[in-house]
């Protein structure tokens, strides 16, 4: 059908013009018998040429009859939104039905206005359902014809697939809100830690100086395992703002686990069963990897376990040490080559609603997600991928629909590590000194327990809340030599850093020790420390601080 022909509304109208209530168009005449030649000037017939552009634009055109309803598709209904001829036979009708539910209204609504206005145009957006099912965003832009009084006659519009670009918008939102939700968290780990670096160093302080025994000791005893604890929560935290170092160290898979627990608990609700299936071999399950980012890992694969399970069902954590040969790659899905040797291997299975073969082919894609919208950023299992395989190992996921999921995570295995030779707080002397040490903190609580530490181990301290009285200070101690600057990275004024290099230019031999709530990989690049520097994470107990403060006196000189 001509989209020429489709806009012949009114007996009043000639057929080669389309007229509204300002401007008259006309269409240029044929001068060839021939649609398929052009003309000597390259112009194409009038229907023609409307063709060739709705087809170069994939654009569907609708052609509405606003006084009877009659809805014609001139172009593209079948290429662009699947539909035949026959099924939108209904007139306008169809449309009203495939536009989605919650943009019905609004766009009707909208169109309404434009029709019993003045105007010729229209534009809008709305999600049309496709002949699949699925819905498409589509703009529309369309032509308002009205007759002589000024009354709309035809509404002719060009409908443009805008998936692609809404679901990019879609993403750069969600990852701005990660990023807000990520800066908020930090910042709330930050001054959570400098809290929980009070509650262990006077807790370890009324344990050690007072000879606490009895119901008080045990008292204050869960006071500080519960600081412990907490300190667990703002790591998971800062993994999720992304302000935690990359920091691998050998650990046994099982105890990180176990120590997640109720935390799983906590995510799944009542209505989801949760069974551990971990390996007891006396050898355990030691792998090489960063805490805090397999616990992402683990909590993303719970979250997703969770939101496959909307009726409740059984998820079940399991751990296995496996060894692989050169020739057996059948357990890894994703068509990577895996190293021979041993690996420990966690499993996460759900009872869910499973995943087709199409989906698993994208699971690892950023930003692609199965959940509604808003639901889900399209991270969780990228972000895992980047980490297993920056750690050296491997993910691949199985699963079928109606059948569960399971995602399987290899890492390379690793002997026990020796037991470490320190004991907890209390059990042993820590190291003492008699070195001039400086505390530039701005957190009070902070600042006094460092000193009170220090003090009491016989160092010489000095403190100062900012880096304007640090200054002050030294000029008034200029007999003193510091031995030590213990600052905090995050300063008002004056960073820590910038007032370490300060100080290094007229005492080059003062070691430095950076301490922050916010691990070191979060901050400036131009506020980090060099290698000759050394940093201790928040929370802190006395003995850390203790063993990192001798740690730094008794490294080698620095250069000058």
């Amino acid at each position: 059908m001509r989209l020429a022909s489709q806009l012949q509304g009114d007996e009043t109208i000639p057929q080669n013009t389309i007229r509204s209530d300002k401007t008259t168009f006309r269409h240029p005449q044929k001068t060839h018998e021939t649609h398929d030649d052009l003309s000597e000037s390259g112009a194409a017939p009038d229907a023609e040429h409307f063709a060739i552009v709705a087809r170069a634009t994939n654009d569907a055109v609708r052609d509405w009859n606003v006084k009877t309803g009659a809805l014609d598709w001139p172009q593209c209904l079948d290429t662009l939104l699947g539909y035949n001829a026959s099924t939108a036979a209904e007139g306008i009708g169809f449309w009203q039905k495939q536009v989605h539910p919650q943009d019905r209204a609004r766009t009707a609504a909208s169109i309404r206005d434009a029709l019993a206005g003045n105007g010729d145009h229209w534009t809008g957006e709305y999600r049309f359902r496709h002949s699949d099912g699925s819905y498409r965003d589509l703009l529309e832009r369309a032509l308002i014809i009205r007759d002589a009084a000024g009354a709309a006659i035809r509404f002719v519009g060009s409908l443009m697939d805008v998936t692609a670009r809404k679901q990019l918008q879609d993403q750069l939102v969600r990852s701005q809100k990660m990023e807000a939700f990520g800066q908020l968290a930090g910042g709330v780990a930050h001054d959570f830690n400098n809290f929980l670096t009070t509650i262990l160093g006077y807790s370890d302080l009324l344990l050690d100086e007072l000879g606490m025994k009895g119901e008080v000791k045990k008292h204050i005893g869960e006071i500080r395992n519960a600081a412990g604890r907490a300190s667990v929560l703002t790591a998971q935290l800062l993994a999720f703002s992304r302000k935690h170092p990359l920091a691998p160290r050998v650990l046994e898979v099982n105890s990180l686990i176990l120590n997640l627990e109720r935390s799983l608990l906590r995510l799944l609700g009542e209505d989801i069963s949760v069974q551990c299936h971990l390996h007891r071999g006396k050898d355990g399950t030691h792998t090489r990897v960063d805490p805090s980012q397999l616990t992402q890992i683990i909590l993303n694969l719970v979250v997703n376990a969770r939101d496959a399970m909307p009726d409740g069902g059984r998820l079940t954590l399991e751990t296995v040490t496996v060894a692989i040969n050169a020739s057996d790659e059948s357990e890894i899905l994703l068509g990577d080559t895996i190293a021979a040797g041993e690996y420990v291997r966690i499993s996460v299975t759900d009872t869910g609603t499973g995943m087709s073969d199409e989906v698993k082919g994208h699971v690892f894609e950023p930003f692609f997600t199965t959940k509604d919208e808003g639901h889900g950023s399209g991270l969780g299992l990228a972000t895992s991928y980047g980490i297993v395989r920056q750690s050296g190992g491997h993910i691949c996921v199985e699963s079928e629909l109606g059948k569960g999921t399971t995602v399987k995570i290899f890492l390379p295995k690793l002997p026990a590590p020796p037991p470490p030779s320190y004991k907890r707080p209390g059990a042993s002397k820590m190291p003492t000194g008699t070195e001039t040490i400086l505390v530039l903190e701005d957190d009070i609580s902070v600042r006094h327990i460092s000193v009170r530490v220090l003090r009491r181990l016989g160092y010489d301290v000095l403190e100062a809340a900012n880096g304007d009285d640090a200054k002050q200070l030294i000029a008034r101690s200029a007999h003193k030599k510091i031995d030590l600057l213990l600052t905090d990275m995050v300063l008002p004024q004056m960073s820590g850093r910038q007032f370490a290099d300060w100080l290094r230019t007229t005492s080059p031999h003062t070691k430095v020790i950076f301490i922050s709530g916010y691990l070191e990989e979060s901050l400036h690049p131009g506020e980090r420390r060099d290698e000759a520097m050394f940093f201790l994470a928040k929370p802190f107990d006395p003995e850390q601080l203790a063993t990192k403060i001798r740690e730094a006196l008794d490294s080698a000189p620095l250069a000058r």
